[in-house]
């Protein structure tokens, strides 16, 4: 499982007061599930986020964003997110909680 073990530990930081998250191997890197539905997660170095198809065109008019193409089909309402537009806690905290929201949204699993 190839993923960036760091912005995983950032991550868990994140989310370490949420809860009902579950780490979940899937994509080829980790992700991270809350309440059964999968919100984020780390793919090679990039943060992949679960934004809903609503916020899904926002979301990639955003700096260092580009849509999900794991099976080179675009996956609507998930975006990865380039280390740059991660480099602060700040920005991976308004990320990560963006997938936490639409994950909450969700029944859960």
């Amino acid at each position: 499982m190839a993923y960036d073990r760091m912005l995983a530990e950032r991550i868990r930081s994140v989310l370490s007061s949420e809860p009902g998250v579950v780490e979940r191997a899937m994509f080829g890197g980790l992700a991270f599930m809350v309440d059964g539905n999968m919100a984020c997660g780390v793919v090679d170095g990039d943060l992949m986020v679960r934004v809903g198809p609503d916020a899904y065109h926002g979301a990639l008019s955003r700096p260092h964003v580009r849509l999900m193409d794991f099976t080179h089909r675009p996956a609507r309402g998930m975006v990865y997110v380039e280390p740059a537009g991660i480099r602060n806690d700040a920005g991976l905290a308004d990320w990560v909680g963006q997938g936490t929201q639409f994950a909450r949204s969700l029944p859960p699993k």
